[in-house]
């Protein structure tokens, strides 16, 4: 969100849940931070060297879901819709305390933390917030995915697109601006999967907590949910969510127009690795008062290319 200053919880709060891929209950905690000190997580089942910072450089998979790794080689994963829920509710600085190496999935959403966050209130620091502002525009591509980033009147848009072979799924888009636009479907939207291709995900180890509480679930010609989708978008809906929680980990919030045709974590991930190298094409730069919208809704040409 767009604000003159850096924000924290007002204070602590704590979540339980199973992890998605580990299938192990996890609890996490957390606890307001200070000032400049950024996202952290603190592994308080390690008793050294359990400090992992939520930054782009410390992405060592993005395979079904972003991890992170400090240099001592220990990790969390899942992180995404945590970081999205801080990315939404606006908070900058912030210790997460987690007993396991997955963050919980709730139910396959940011809205549990959302509304956990809500519930309790932030605090305005003294410190102003840094924003990253997108000077010229910058595109990626691997293979048949696109995404790109290009200048914007100092918010930050998501023009998303999907395309699926599956029925159910098909082609959707969305476009959303997390300054002006309500985002409580953005918040809502789960993660999902196809149906075939979940005996292959858990051959590898993965999804050993997925469940119809969790996730949605699609197969060749209908949802296996039985309350169906909570909005008519919810499957870009839900990329776009991911994508708001991997941006965070730029250390900014950025000012920019994203658009992104068929991308997942990998590709967000590895664009965000570049972008962060074009120092040209980018600003650090402060707000005044005066560049802040009337209203907030808070509830609710350089190529890159890849071969991978």
């Amino acid at each position: 969100m767009k604000e003159i200053c850096q924000k924290t919880l007002a204070k602590s709060i704590k979540f339980e849940g199973i992890g998605l891929h580990s299938g192990k209950k996890t609890f996490i905690k957390l606890i307001p931070g200070s000032e400049n000190q950024g996202i952290i997580f603190k592994r308080v089942d390690l008793d050294t060297n359990n400090i992992i910072e939520a930054n782009y450089n410390n992405v060592t998979s993005a395979k079904l879901c972003t991890t992170l790794e400090n240099s001592y080689g220990q990790k969390v994963s899942t992180v995404e819709h945590l970081l999205a829920a801080l990315y939404i509710t606006g908070i900058d600085n912030l210790t997460i305390e987690i007993d396991s190496a997955e963050v919980p999935i709730m139910d396959g959403s940011s809205k549990d933390f959302i509304e956990g966050i809500n519930l309790i209130g932030t605090k305005v620091l003294n410190k102003k917030r840094k924003y990253l502002k997108i000077l010229e525009k910058i595109e990626f591509a691997d293979k048949d995915r696109e995404i790109s980033i290009e200048p914007s009147n100092n918010d930050f848009t998501v023009n998303f697109q999907i395309d699926y072979k599956n029925p159910i799924i098909g082609k959707q888009k969305n476009i959303v601006n997390f300054s002006e636009n309500n985002l409580e479907d953005i918040y809502h939207s789960r993660t999902f999967c196809l149906f075939e291709d979940i005996e292959k995900i858990k051959k590898n180890g993965l999804a050993k907590g997925g469940t119809l509480d969790n996730a949605i679930v699609v197969t060749d010609n209908k949802i296996m949910n039985k309350e169906g989708l909570r909005n008519d978008k919810e499957f870009v809906n839900h990329k776009i969510l991911d994508l708001a929680g991997d941006f965070l980990l730029s250390g900014y919030r950025i000012l920019g127009k994203v658009i992104c045709y068929g991308g997942g974590h990998e590709l967000t991930n590895t664009f965000l690795k570049k972008l962060m190298k074009q120092n040209f094409a980018t600003k650090e730069i402060e707000l005044d008062q005066a560049e802040l919208p009337t209203k907030i809704s808070l509830n609710h040409s350089t190529k890159l290319a890849v071969n991978a």
